[in-house]
């Protein structure tokens, strides 16, 4: 846990104390002077389209008090809408808390978004007991929040018991591998989940070791990212063996991880069997030449894969010849964008690119002397956001 959130843990402790001393937590929402309720909720509360809303907004304000936290407007003006963005809105835990006793009667909400706003292991884990519960939200975004090994291990465990969650981002939250236990525990129990962002945390190579076998076992989920973390050697190897046996992956981000040339062997390894994934992304993963070469095996067979992003590999021209050769060898090849962005090629390459290209003629190749126009852009699970931790 972060020293920040330890800092918030027991200062809300002291204010929990002086609460009860004062008789604060008990009772209805003050609407009198000298109300803990702003301005925003009074006039909120006027008009309320219906019941329901009258109920979740009434169960939110007197949770706020009972937390002595400012309620966020934004909820209350949620209506009947099915996304409830509190992004960037500094709840921490004890927001959190008072969000999550007002989540459990929310009958509209089905996309939560809770970036950025410091919960802690402690705000997670008050809302995991929300999340367990409720059979409406399908879609949650917890990134860049803390909440580290302890909320890891709530929330995938509040995943785990709720089959309707389909999309769930837990991106920069400081996760290292006493973490993957439980994200690999997620994996294997969870087959509604199509969607997960895992990328800027520090799982390392012995999460890497976890995670492989839960990824090879692992039914339903289509898309990871897991770029921005410290997957290599033995973790990486063993991760790329768990996508050799995933029947269901479709789009993958291994960006930033440093899987080298052993990473990138085991990867075309992979991609000799799976005959799914569509759509991967190796971008400056310490892939030389060598390693290029090991993944151009996989790439001779494969009839799958669409996209590959390999930039900002020190391969050099070399290295993407190979590749590129490999897929000129391939003529069930389903690939229509090679990604070699900032690597430089030489004319040789060039020239081999023009014959592939009457071989496939869909097939776009980007490298640091041509940009291409491709017709599809890339997910949005190939591109997220920075957290405010990262420089960019």
């Amino acid at each position: 846990m972060s020293a920040r959130c330890q800092r918030l843990g027991v200062k809300e402790e002291q204010e929990e104390e002086v609460a009860a001393a004062s008789g604060r937590l008990a009772g209805p929402p003050q609407t009198e002077e000298g109300s803990v309720v702003d301005s925003d909720s009074d006039q909120e509360m006027e008009g309320i389209g219906g019941p329901g809303e009258l109920t979740k907004n009434t169960l939110y304000l007197r949770s706020c008090q009972a937390h002595s936290v400012v309620p966020a407007s934004c909820f209350l003006r949620q209506g009947r809408t099915p996304e409830l963005n509190l992004r960037h809105r500094g709840l921490g835990p004890q927001g959190a808390r008072a969000l999550a006793s007002a989540l459990t009667s929310n009958p509209f909400v089905k996309r939560l978004d809770l970036r950025d706003n410091g919960l802690c292991g402690a705000g997670v884990e008050a809302l995991a007991g929300a999340l367990s519960k409720t059979s409406i939200i399908s879609d949650v975004d917890l990134s860049e929040n803390q909440m580290g090994v302890v909320g890891a291990q709530a929330i995938c465990a509040a995943l785990t018991a709720n089959p309707t969650m389909q999309k769930v981002q837990l991106a920069g939250n400081g996760l290292e591998e006493h973490a993957a236990q439980y994200l690999a525990e997620l994996l294997l129990a969870h087959t509604g989940l199509k969607s997960l962002d895992l990328s800027y945390n520090q799982l390392n190579d012995h999460a890497g070791e976890i995670l492989g076998p839960a990824l090879a076992e692992n039914t339903g989920l289509t898309e990871l990212n897991i770029s921005w973390n410290h997957l290599r050697g033995p973790g990486a190897v063993a991760f790329a063996r768990g996508l050799e046996a995933n029947i269901f992956l479709r789009v993958l981000d291994i960006s930033y991880n440093g899987f080298g040339d052993p990473g990138a062997s085991a990867v075309g390894e992979a991609l000799k069997t799976n005959n799914v994934l569509e759509e991967l992304s190796m971008s400056n993963n310490r892939i030389s030449a060598v390693g290029a070469l090991s993944l151009g095996l996989g790439l001779r067979v494969n009839q799958t894969l669409r996209i590959l992003v390999m930039s900002r590999n020190p391969m050099r021209g070399e290295g993407c010849f190979g590749v590129l050769k490999s897929v000129q060898e391939n003529p069930t090849s389903a690939l229509e964008l090679l990604d070699f962005s900032e690597i430089q090629v030489d004319r040789e390459f060039d020239d081999l690119a023009s014959s592939v290209k009457v071989l496939l003629p869909a097939l776009h190749v980007k490298t640091a002397a041509h940009k291409v126009k491709y017709k599809k852009e890339l997910p949005s699970v190939f591109t997220p956001s920075l957290p405010a931790s990262v420089p960019k």
